[in-house]
Order: C-alpha cells, then sequence, then structure tokens
C-alpha cells in the first residue's frame, strides 16, 4: 500500500472512531414505506427517535426501532472509555435501497394473470456521537 493511500486509510479510520452502525437486509416491507417511517427519525436525537418509534402505529417502525437499538449497542460497545449520558447520540443517516424482489402471478378474469412484485428492502443505519 502506497504512503498516501495508507494516510488517507488512517484518516478515515480516525474520523469512523466515533460513529456506529447497524444494517438491516432483506426486510419484507417494500422501500418506500420504510422511507416513510425513516424520513421521521433522521437527524433526531437518540432518546427522541426511540420514542417516535414506539409511538408511530406503522409495521416498518418495530423493524427500524430494534435496528437502532443495535446501532445505540455497537456504539457502546465501539466506545467503552465513553458513557452514553455524556455523549448526544444521534441518527447521523439512514438509508432505505431496494432489495429483491419476489415476483408472484395472480389469476385475472378470462384466463389472464397479473403480476404481483412484492417488493423488500435494505436499511443502514449510522449513529454518531456529539459533546454535550
Amino acid at each position: 500500500m502506497g504512503a498516501r493511500k495508507r494516510l488517507m486509510a488512517e484518516k478515515r479510520k480516525e474520523e469512523n472512531k466515533h460513529i456506529a452502525f447497524a444494517s438491516l437486509r432483506n426486510s419484507p416491507i417494500a422501500p418506500r414505506k420504510m422511507r416513510l417511517v425513516a424520513d421521521l427519525i433522521r437527524g433526531e436525537e437518540v432518546n427522541k427517535a426511540l420514542n417516535i418509534l414506539q409511538h408511530n402505529p406503522k409495521t416498518a417502525s418495530k423493524s427500524l426501532e430494534k435496528l437502532l437499538r443495535s446501532a445505540i449497542s455497537n456504539w457502546e460497545q465501539k466506545n467503552e472509555d465513553k458513557s452514553l449520558e455524556d455523549e448526544k447520540l444521534i441518527v447521523k443517516t439512514i438509508e432505505v435501497s431496494q432489495a429483491g424482489m419476489l415476483k408472484r402471478i395472480q389469476a385475472a378474469p378470462q384466463g389472464r394473470a397479473h403480476r404481483i412484485r412484492k417488493r423488500s428492502n435494505h436499511v443502514r443505519i449510522v449513529v454518531d456521537g456529539v459533546k454535550n
């Protein structure tokens, strides 16, 4: 590895020390529905985001709440020297992308068939600590 590449890698590693992430793969909820809930918590403080997710009636909020709790746990493991009370954790980024699609057929009148696309998604959430 070249010197410049190594220096950039070390710089990137130093920047990423404060963040932690968690990802959810192949969630059986349509990405459009998941994005509606994800937009509610983007940029919010972690406790407020958990509160929003707990009181949201949508199905996607349950899986996002689990994912956010996982990201918080990952942050605690990564930063053992820091406490959760001293740092203010925020949801830095949350990305919802389309995953594979199950294609099914539903019978229609007069011998025809309609295609049903059952969409799924991938979610990646990044939690960042900000000092008070």
